[in-house]
């Protein structure tokens, strides 16, 4: 059975989830390459000297201390800028997410979507997406996918009868503005190229 999120409001709705993206929508297709032979080429790496063959699989992110030793993953530990431990945050497949927060249309646009999920909404999820579809309201949760320390902004959507959760991250937008509109004279640009001619050159 695939996982399930339950989205808790008044009583808990239980949801299975798919993710859309535009394979799943558009298709795709694939550029296979083959030698002269007919054998399908496999693309591989070579080292900084040219001597060596990495083949595919072969390289992978190493984590180094700072005499350079090498550190496993299981060693290291989260931390939040002041040094303290960071505690990890569960699966939202693993605990009821409550929904108690809503942002406005310009909130949520202050974000840019990284994901889309549909919901499949069954008998048991018909009275949340009649909730969500009646108040007009976006309702805002943290997501995590799999356990970890930190988690994204993620918002219930209805259109067209369906329910869909979109995952993203805020994004800070800085408006620029001219306090004062600067003149522009066509006469002193003229005059400052006149003086930046260097006659020596003709």
């Amino acid at each position: 059975m695939a996982r399930q999120l339950i989205f808790q409001i008044d009583k808990e709705y239980p949801f299975s989830v798919t993710k859309l993206d535009r394979d799943k929508l558009y298709g795709w297709k694939e550029v296979v390459a083959f030698d002269s032979e007919g054998r399908e080429c496999v693309r591989v790496d070579i080292d900084t000297t040219g001597s060596f063959i990495i083949p595919k699989g072969g390289k992978a992110l190493g984590v180094l201390d700072k005499q350079g030793n090498w550190v496993e993953r299981k060693e290291l530990k989260a931390v939040h800028k002041d040094g303290t431990p960071a505690e990890p945050i569960p699966s939202s497949f693993d605990q009821p997410t409550k929904l108690e927060k809503t942002v406005t249309v310009e909130e949520f646009l202050d974000h840019c979507i990284t994901a889309v999920y549909i919901l499949q909404v069954g008998f048991m999820g018909e009275g949340l997406l009649e909730q969500v579809k009646s108040s007009g309201q976006i309702y805002t949760f943290t997501f995590n996918y799999r356990a970890g320390y930190e988690g994204s902004p993620a918002f219930l959507v209805e259109s067209e009868d369906n329910l869909f959760m979109l995952v993203g991250y805020p994004v800070a937008f800085e408006f620029i503005g001219l306090e004062q509109v600067a003149e522009f004279s066509v006469e002193d640009e003229e005059e400052a190229e006149e003086e930046e001619l260097d006659f020596s050159m003709m």
